[in-house]
Parts: C-alpha cells; sequence; structure tokens
C-alpha cells in the first residue's frame, strides 16, 4: 500500500524533476518516486557491502587466513577470460 507523503524542494530542482518528467514522458511525481527507490536501493548495497567488508576483517582477525593480491588477481583475470574455476583456499 502506498500512503503519500511530501517533501519540500526549491525552486530549481522542482523545474530540473519537471524538465525530466517532460523529456521522458513521466510525471514529476514518477521521476521523483524513482529517483529515491534508486537512491535507497544504492545505499543499501553500499550498507551490505560495508557490512560484509567489516565482517571479512573481523573474520581475518580471528583467524589470520587470506589471500595475496597477487592469487586474488590471477582468479579475478581467469573469471574474466571466461574460465569458471573456483577462488584460491585461504592461508595464514
Amino acid at each position: 500500500m502506498a500512503t503519500a507523503t511530501s517533501i519540500k524542494i526549491d525552486d530549481e530542482l522542482k523545474q530540473r524533476v519537471q524538465h525530466i518528467a517532460t523529456t521522458h514522458q513521466r510525471s514529476a511525481h514518477w521521476i521523483m518516486r524513482e529517483a529515491i527507490r534508486e537512491y535507497v536501493e544504492r545505499e543499501e548495497k553500499r550498507e551490505a557491502v560495508r557490512n560484509d567488508a567489516l565482517q571479512a576483517w573481523e573474520t581475518y582477525r580471528a583467524n589470520g587466513k587470506h589471500l595475496t593480491q597477487d592469487e586474488a588477481d590471477g582468479w579475478l583475470s581467469d573469471l574474466e577470460k571466461g574460465d569458471d574455476t573456483e577462488i584460491p583456499g585461504c592461508h595464514n
């Protein structure tokens, strides 16, 4: 269920939104809703990456296992070439 909410934007931004809406044959409401949705999704992904990085750091601190940059680069290079290779095993 959608609920109405309001935001205050300055006239310049409002005109810019309206210009995009006109160009894309959409309503200003649609443009603003999409902009907010995309921003929220992007920030959620950033937060997930940040949490994954913190978890990886804590795991490394607990057990010291890691890959070298050369090992990671080699694996990524193989993937880029289309080789379906497994990630190398971590080591101390």
